[in-house]
C-alpha cells in the first residue's frame, strides 16, 4: 500500500491555491475549476471544491474547514529561511514560530485560509536526519 495523497475539500478551491503556491513555491496542476493538485516529490495534496462531494454519493460525504486533527506537513531545506520568506504573508496565521521539537524536527506551524493546520519543518538532528532519508 501506498499513501499517494490527501485532499482538501472547501468552498474556497481559488483561495487554497493562491496560498499553497505562495508557501510551496510550486504551481498546482488545474483539472477542473473543482479540482487541482499540488504534486510533490513524494505525495500529492489534492484540493477539491464541495461539488465534487456529489462524485462520492452526496454533499454530507465532508464538511470544509472543520478540520481539528490532522496536519499538513511539508519537509523544508530550511525552515528558518522559509519563515523569513513567509512572516508577513502568514502573519495571521502562524500558530507557533520556527521551534525545535524534541524528536529532532525544526516546525514552523500554521493554518491555512480554511484552518487546517500546516507544518513546514527541516530536520535538526542526527537522528531525525537519519530517521527521514
Amino acid at each position: 500500500m501506498i499513501l499517494v495523497s490527501t485532499r482538501i475539500i472547501t468552498d474556497n478551491v481559488n483561495e487554497l491555491v493562491t496560498f499553497y503556491e505562495k508557501i510551496t513555491g510550486m504551481s498546482v496542476v488545474k483539472y477542473t475549476p473543482d479540482f487541482v493538485e499540488l504534486k510533490t516529490q513524494t505525495a500529492t495534496l489534492a484540493i477539491g471544491s464541495t461539488k465534487t462531494l456529489q462524485f462520492f454519493g452526496g454533499d454530507n460525504i465532508a464538511e470544509p474547514a472543520q478540520n481539528r486533527s490532522a496536519i499538513i506537513e511539508f519537509r523544508v531545506e530550511d525552515v528558518d529561511k522559509d519563515y523569513e520568506r513567509l512572516t508577513e504573508y502568514l502573519q495571521n496565521y502562524i500558530v507557533q514560530k520556527p521551534t525545535l521539537m524534541p524528536w529532532g524536527n525544526k516546525s514552523l506551524l500554521f493554518r491555512d485560509p480554511d484552518g487546517n493546520l500546516v507544518n513546514l519543518f527541516t530536520p535538526a538532528s542526527i537522528e531525525a536526519v537519519e530517521r527521514l532519508n
